[in-house]
């Protein structure tokens, strides 16, 4: 039984070729392509600043979640190991565990569930543009899992890497969202502004939020 260090030693294997490029990684562009994570991560945490100082400074274990389930998923891509496995899909539970545990509304589980909350233009567009992402993001995984012998005939076996690179998109975009629809319940008291870097008026940019007083009664 191999050990649970040895490469390949996961029952979980990519459409990509393995060590195509190099004997030390086996899925090459599976493994680079979560740099995507080491730059929304840190680039997320700085722009999130004024908001997570205001609301709560756990949301920087968030960021630091989401950089760490990017190492791990380079890891698992570059060895296939079963413990690179472990470490990639624990680091995703624990991302979703912190995320729900920060912004879970505490007066209003359950029955938020059934209520209309995307009045707002700016939160209706946020979760238009992220349910894009997220669905192409889900479509390239499920077509790479799928339809593998398709892509590598046509010599095109990357679709998981671009997985990584929309997948690590949606992140900015779910946490602005949350973050809107938190402060309603949350920071009455404050006024919440979506921006867009490096432009808002880029047609594409990565969202973060401006916080500031307006003095709403309580």
């Amino acid at each position: 039984m191999p050990s649970i260090f040895a490469y390949q030693s996961s029952e979980v294997d990519w459409c990509e070729p393995n060590f195509q490029y190099s004997q030390l990684v086996a899925e090459f562009y599976n493994t680079f392509s979560n740099v995507t994570f080491f730059i929304f991560g840190p680039l997320m945490t700085f722009l999130m600043r004024p908001y997570i100082q205001k609301r709560s400074r756990y949301f920087y274990v968030l960021f630091i979640l989401f950089t760490v389930t990017g190492l791990f998923s380079m890891y698992f891509h570059m060895t296939l190991s079963f413990l690179g496995q472990m470490l990639d899909e624990i680091a995703i539970l624990w991302l979703l565990a912190s995320g729900y545990s920060i912004w879970l509304p505490r007066c209003y589980f359950p029955t938020f569930l059934g209520q209309n909350r995307t009045k707002n233009k700016e939160l209706r567009h946020l979760i238009e543009v992220s349910t894009v992402i997220w669905a192409l993001a889900l479509t390239s995984w499920i077509s790479d899992r799928l339809f593998c012998s398709f892509w590598q005939w046509i010599n095109f076996s990357y679709l998981h890497s671009i997985w990584h690179v929309l997948i690590s998109f949606t992140f900015p975009y779910g946490m602005v969202i949350l973050a809107m629809v938190d402060s309603t319940y949350e920071m009455p008291n404050q006024t919440i502004k979506v921006r867009y870097w490096p432009r808002d008026t880029w047609p594409v940019g990565l969202p973060y939020v401006e916080i500031g007083d307006d003095h709403k009664s309580c």
